[in-house]
């Protein structure tokens, strides 16, 4: 059953991850060359310290337009305030979460440090393991 399924077998181990103090520029140039809408940014030390989203980008470059000033860092720009979810969350739990938060992705942490996220994309491949794959001739 879905509920037994657990985060930390079915999370991203190593998704993109940003640094504080990386420019807006440097940023957008990994969302776009990853194909992803978002990033978790971390310290030094592995700890969350936000997250990063193409919106939060797309609103500080026409904020920058508008008062001439483009640039800056991640950590100008980022959500400092990150709902993070424990490795041993079932699926069905963080599927709830993402749903009733309308977010994307959670990152996932032990003992307080990042050690991967979960996101839609990720419990759509747990459920498709779950039932044992694609099905022959659905389309897949």
């Amino acid at each position: 059953m879905l509920r037994s399924l657990q985060s930390k077998h079915h999370m991203t181990k190593s998704p993109v991850t940003l640094k504080p103090e990386t420019s807006i520029f440097d940023a957008i140039q990994a969302l776009l060359d990853r194909s992803i809408s978002g990033a978790t940014v971390i310290d030094d030390d592995g700890m969350v310290v936000g997250v990063i989203s193409e919106m939060d980008c797309l609103k500080a470059i026409l904020a920058g337009t508008y008062h001439g000033e483009v640039g800056g860092t991640v950590g100008d720009i980022m959500t400092k305030e990150v709902e993070t979810i424990d490795e041993g969350t079932n699926v069905l739990e963080v599927a709830e979460k993402l749903i009733a938060g309308h977010r994307r992705r959670f990152p996932v942490v032990k003992n307080g440090k990042f050690v991967g996220q979960f996101s839609c994309r990720s419990i759509l491949r747990a459920v498709i393991e779950f039932a044992g794959g694609p099905e022959e001739g659905n389309g897949s």
